[in-house]
This record gives structure tokens, sequence and C-alpha cells, in this order.
């Protein structure tokens, strides 16, 4: 391998990618270096000399770790070092493990591993986009067999105009976020988000997508050219007993065919009619070939006999294995409030799939912190999704949370976020426990996601369903399309294929496909069909509830939002935060202040209106510029010889002289009020050099009949002139 091979292309808007091979990692089969900008990653790929014994599988890891340092940044976590990988690191894992696992040849088991590494980072664009790229760029400059290349690209809309890789300041006005992976001729994957997109728009751009990934396949072959790698390694993983191959053939395709004509909607007595054609067969055998080596090789080939005979009955008899025509959904039925003391809760069940899924709402204390190399937020909606081993009937240790459970959340919550109100001030939760499991839990997740949201009151634009798509193809170019996929279709098929959306457009999307590429015909079609499947299931979730309840359940927190002049934000809080704490104590409510511009945005929660109402009114009186001429409920602070000080707005103290107290004179503050006491009282000045407030009670009170005013200077608070008694008349004693 030479040193410091380099290939540059133009993506078509001004912008380069560059490719290197040969300068770092040269001990990994492959290596390569792409760089967008000042946006690098550094993609290795290792392969095992040969297959581990028993294997029978494509054993492939992919990894994508983000480095601090490429954003000039250190690890916030208590270690200071990069730790387990985050969801956003999974899930960018993940889009290239789809992509490209299906296009490693069939019979092929050696232990292989991605590695992908972002090492410097711009901070202007999200880097996932380039993984996939730089992964089969290590893979074409390697000798490990592989039928691509692929690439992968992120497509965004913009004012209408498709752009490829936006940045991320570009992606916050685009109604369209996907990442399309795929080769020269057909599309392998796909994963993203919309704005509620038309099926067209999302194929117009998928199109505009390829066009971008071909250029890039294009300098991925020129690298792998200059660097001389157009020999493969020869391996040999697999042994077969082509006699016992046939003899599984002969012996069970006829009866696992009638086994799938039973259209049988139960998938358990389906799995022990599949079971029962196998073991007939096996103890038809003859006892010296009843080996355990010959028992492991028999399985698979009864497992292609038992896949090729549920393919066939599909594409000649347009029936599926339970029963359903090629776009028909299974039995749907939904409840809302199951449980009492949710904040929102649904059941979603299609057929043998079933969704318990909650919503909580929360405050900005409960949002989630995202802190990687490139992106530190704040997250506001969390879906997570949970698929305990009970839902399949199985028994297995839980040991965390997988990836495939991060990834089917994510899809969820892409579909979900852009339906919710855009004044929204709660930090939502959505759980979805899947308590049964038969093909597109994920999609039921969207659904009880929905009516859950509903349930709970949150406002949202419009509810969400979603479907996967199957798709069964044979050699001659027959194919049918599946609604609603069963577990095992999704097994036996060529095609996952997940869309999510409302009565006006797509929301979220996700196709994996197991076959080299999906024709656009066939993918259109998909997505027609898709469409009216989702209004179906949308027909039977609105049977259940229609619309957001008009108000939240009694225990779900009330919050109240109010924006005040950022310089009150210290007030608010106190000093070391005394008067917030003593607001949220005596008031019983959680309060929260964020600083935005030039405002601070204060949120009040608490699950009784009271309460808020009680810390709302403090919040304003702290933040209320006192008025001369206002009339004030306040409370007495202290009592002094010269009169009283009176709280009339929080934090904010006025002197009630002893001669604004009353009309009548008063000697001394002795048994007229008391500290505590709620009195009203009326601002009268503001000391414009002191800032000073002088409050006055008398004011407010019915002047005394006959009160004579002392002149200015004088004591005027002698009260009303009393008559002078008359003289005793001596003369009548």
């Amino acid at each position: 391998m030479q040193l410091g091979i380099q290939k540059s292309f133009d993506i078509g808007d001004g912008r380069t990618i560059t490719l290197e091979t040969g300068k770092l990692a040269k001990q990994a089969d492959g290596s390569v270096v792409v760089r967008m900008g000042n946006t690098m990653l550094l993609a290795t790929v290792v392969s095992a000399p040969d297959a581990k014994p028993g294997v029978d599988f494509m054993p492939l890891t992919v990894d994508y770790r983000e480095m601090f340092a490429s954003a000039g940044r250190i690890p916030g976590n208590f270690f200071k070092r990069e730790a387990k990988p985050a969801d956003l690191e999974i899930l960018t894992s993940r889009l290239v493990d789809r992509a490209m696992r299906p296009l490693f040849p069939d019979d092929y088991h050696a232990d292989t591993q991605i590695l992908i590494y972002l090492i410097s980072s711009d901070r202007a664009m999200l880097p996932d986009c380039l993984a996939g790229f730089a992964a089969s760029a290590a893979i074409a400059v390697s000798d490990i067999p592989f039928n691509g290349p692929i690439s992968e690209v992120r497509v965004g809309r913009i004012n209408g105009q498709f752009v490829i890789n936006p940045t991320i300041e570009q992606m916050a006005q685009s109604d369209i976020d996907m990442i399309i992976g795929a080769n020269e001729k057909d599309i392998v994957m796909v994963e993203g988000e919309m704005k509620e997109i038309s099926e067209a728009d999302m194929v117009k751009a998928i199109k505009f997508a390829h066009d971008a990934i071909r250029v890039q396949i294009g300098a991925i072959k020129e690298l792998a050219a200059a660097v001389g790698k157009t020999e493969k390694r020869q391996y040999s993983h697999e042994t077969h007993n082509e006699d016992l191959r046939a003899k599984v053939k002969a012996a069970c395709y006829d009866k696992a065919y009638a086994v799938a004509m039973q259209g049988n909607p139960n998938k358990s007595a389906r799995k022990e009619g599949f079971k029962a054609v196998f073991k007939e067969f096996w103890e038809s055998l003859p006892e010296e070939e009843r080996t355990p080596e010959n028992e492991s090789l028999a399985k698979v080939y009864y497992h292609d006999v038992e896949k090729e005979a549920v393919r066939r009955m599909i594409l000649d008899e347009r029936r599926r294995l339970d029963g359903r025509g090629l776009a028909d959904i299974r039995p749907i039925w939904s409840e809302v409030d199951y449980l009492p003391m949710a904040h929102g809760s649904a059941i979603f069940t299609r057929g043998e799939t079933q969704s318990l899924t909650t919503v909580t709402l929360g405050t900005k204390d409960d949002q989630q912190m995202i802190d990687t190399a490139v992106i530190q937020e704040d997250a506001r909606f969390m879906l997570h999704y949970n698929f305990p081993p009970f839902s399949t009937g199985e028994a297995k240790p839980m040991r965390g949370t997988g990836r495939r459970e991060i990834g089917h959340g994510n899809l969820a919550l892409r579909a979900l976020t852009n339906i919710l109100p855009e004044d929204n001030p709660y930090t939502i939760r959505i759980v979805s426990d899947i308590l049964e499991s038969n093909g597109s839990s994920s999609m039921a997740t969207v659904c009880a996601g929905t009516l859950a949201l509903m349930d709970c009151g949150v406002k949202i634009k419009n509810p969400v369903s979603g479907i996967a798509m199957g798709l069964i193809t044979d050699a001659a170019g027959k194919y049918a399309v599946l609604s609603d996929i069963l577990g095992d279709e999704d097994h036996l098929g060529d095609m996952d294929f997940k869309v999510c959306g409302t009565v006006n457009g797509i929301t979220a999307v996700q196709m994996d496909l197991k076959v080299d590429g999906l024709p656009y015909e066939v993918m259109e079609q998909a997505l027609e069909q898709a469409k009216q499947g989702r209004q179906h299931i949308l027909g039977e979730m609105m049977k259940t509830i229609s619309e957001p309840r008009a108000e939240l359940k009694a225990h779900a927190p009330r919050l109240v939002q109010i924006i005040i002049p950022r310089e009150f934000i210290g007030a608010v809080i106190g000093p070391g935060g005394k008067i917030i704490q003593e607001i949220q104590r005596e008031t019983n409510t959680i309060i929260s202040i964020t600083e935005v511009g030039e405002t601070g945005v204060v949120d009040i929660a608490s699950a009784d209106k009271d309460s808020i109402d009680r810390a709302l009114a403090r919040v304003k009186g702290i933040v209320t510029v006192p008025e001369v001429g206002t009339v004030y409920e306040g409370k007495v602070k202290s009592i002094m010889p010269f009169g009283a000080f009176v709280e009339f707005l929080p934090g904010k103290d006025g002197l009630l002289h002893i001669s604004e107290v009353d009309w009548k004179r008063l000697e001394s503050m002795d048994g007229v009020l008391k500290e505590g006491d709620m009195i009203q009282v009326k601002l009268v000045e503001v000391d414009p050099k002191t800032g000073k407030f002088r409050l006055s009670r008398k004011v407010l009170m019915p002047k005394p009949e006959g009160y004579v005013e002392r002149p200015q200077g004088g004591n005027n608070n002698r009260g009303p002139r009393q008559p002078r008694p008359q003289q005793e008349n001596k003369s009548q004693e």
C-alpha cells in the first residue's frame, strides 16, 4: 500500500470531500480518513483470517465513536475520558451496520469489525452522514469480500430546495432529515424524520440523494483502483452434505408449504406446525444418520426449505401465513386511561403485538442533558422503548438497554417529534413496554404513544400511526408487497420498511433490506400501500380517542410560564436561592428559571391550581415596579415606635408612619397593629434619592366628619377638632 493516496471530489455545491488511505492505521485490513471541511473521520476494518467453528452467520460489529478532543473538549464525566457509547453514537453505528450487513456474501462468517472514529469536528455539521461512506471506503481498500461499495448521505430540504449533507444551521430550517444508503443501482437503507411530507416528495428526496451517492461510490472505486486491492481473499466457511440437503427438501417442502397454507393466525401454533414437519423427517432417518453434525446441517437445510415454501406460497397464492391478503391489516384494539396514576396511558394491540405506553409530564428540571463531542443540548422530549423477553415467550437475562431498543425507540420518537405543540412548556417522557411481539412493535409504540399523548391532554397537531411493510421477491422479478408484516415475514422476507405519518403526510421512515437493493417502482408501491394501511390504523385508533383531552388529569402537573425582564432574575432567585426556595416551600410548587436573551423564562409547576396562582403572584410581586397611587395588600413585617414596616410586594417594604395609620391621633403603636397582619395600603411616595417607599393606610379610610387639616409643618395627626365644653351657668346652681 502506498503512503498517503488521496482522492477528492466536489459534492455539487462547492464543498469538497477528500478520501485518504495509507497514512494512518496501516495494520488494519483497510483504513481510510474522510475529510469534509474541518470534519474528519477515521474508518478501519479488520476481518479474521477464517471463521470460528460452528458459526453460520455474519459476525459483524460496527462501532462509531466520537472523540471529545475532535471538538476541542474534555469529557464532562467524572473520569474525564470517553465512556460507554452515547445513544447518538449507537444510532450512527446502526445506520452503517444496516446498510452494509446485507452486502457481505451469505457464506462469509469470519469475525469482522468496523470502527469509525470522529477525529476532528468543526461542529458545523453532523458527521453521521459520512460514517457509512468512510466504512465502505475502508472495505474497498482491503481484501475483504463485499458486494459494494455503498455510501450514505443526509438530505434536507430548505425552502423547497434539496441539500446534500446540510449544516446544523441549515437543518434547523429543513422539513426533511433523512440518511439514505445505496449502491450504484439500488437503495439499501433509509432512515429519517419529516414534517408531514407527501410520498412523492419523499421519493424525490431519495432520488436526489442517490445521485450524490453515485458520485461518492465513483470516488471509492477510484481510490481502491489506486491502492490496487482488486483481488479479494479466498475463503471457505461452510461444509455441506448435499445428499442430506436433497433429502430434507424432498421430504419437507410440500409439508412445510401445507403448514404455511393453513393460514393460522396464532404464531405458536404455526411454529409447532413447522417444527413437527422437521421432527417427522428427522425421526424417519436411520439411526446411523442421526448424528449431531447431521442434525445441525439438517436444521439449516430445513430453515431454507421453510423459507422457500413460505415465500413461494406468498408469491403464488397472494396470501399470508396468518391467512390475510397482501394489504390486509391485523385486528386492532386499543384502550386509554388504563393506568389511573399515569399522566397519560394507552394500550395498543395489533394482532399478537401489544404495547403498554405511558406519558409523564415534567418541568425544565427533568430535561435530559445531551453531551457529546458535537452536540450539547437539553432534550425536552424523550421516548424509551423496552422489549422484555416475555413478550416473545422467552426467558432470557436482561442486561440493560440493547442497541435494538435504542434504535426502535428513536424511530418512534422521530415519528412523534414534529406533531408536538410548538408552545409546549413541558418536558415529556413516553415509555413503551412491549408486552407481546409478533412484528411491528416499534409501529405499535408510535400508535400507543399517540393515544397516550391525547389521553394526557397534550395538544398534538395531528395523530400519528405507523405500519411496517414487507417484501417478497424471486429471481424472475416477481414480487409481493406486504402490509403490517408478522415477525416471521420480517425474518423470511426481503424488506422491513416502516412508515409513520398523519393524515397530512409522512413524519418518519426506516427501511432495511436483505437483498441488494430496492427498485424505485417497488418503493413507490410500498409507500402507497403503506399510506392506505396507515389511514386504516388511524381510523381504528380514533374510535378509542379522537382528540386530546381538554384538561390534564387531576394529578398531572400544571405548568404556567411567565416572562420577566432579565434584571429581575436575581431578585426572584434571591441570595443563595433563598427567595425561590421560600416560594416553592410555601406554595408547594416547582419553579425553574431560564435566561433567554434579555428575558427570564419562569416555569411554575404544581398539580394544584391554587398553589400555582399563589406562586405566580409572588413572582409577579417581585418583578412588579411599584407605582405611586396604587393600592396593595401588605403584610406587617415589624412594629416600630414611629410606625410599621409593611411588605406591600414580595421583597419590597415601605414605611407606614404612625401619622398615616389612622385619621385620629395615635400616641403609640401599642395595640394598633401586630406583626403578620394583612392590611391594605396605598403607595403615596417614592423618595427620589433613596428609593424608599412611603405608605398610607388612613387615605383608604373614610375621613371623619369635621376633620380639620392642620397647617403644613404642624402636627396634622391630632384628629378632628372637638367642640369646647360650655361653661356651667352658676346662676342656675
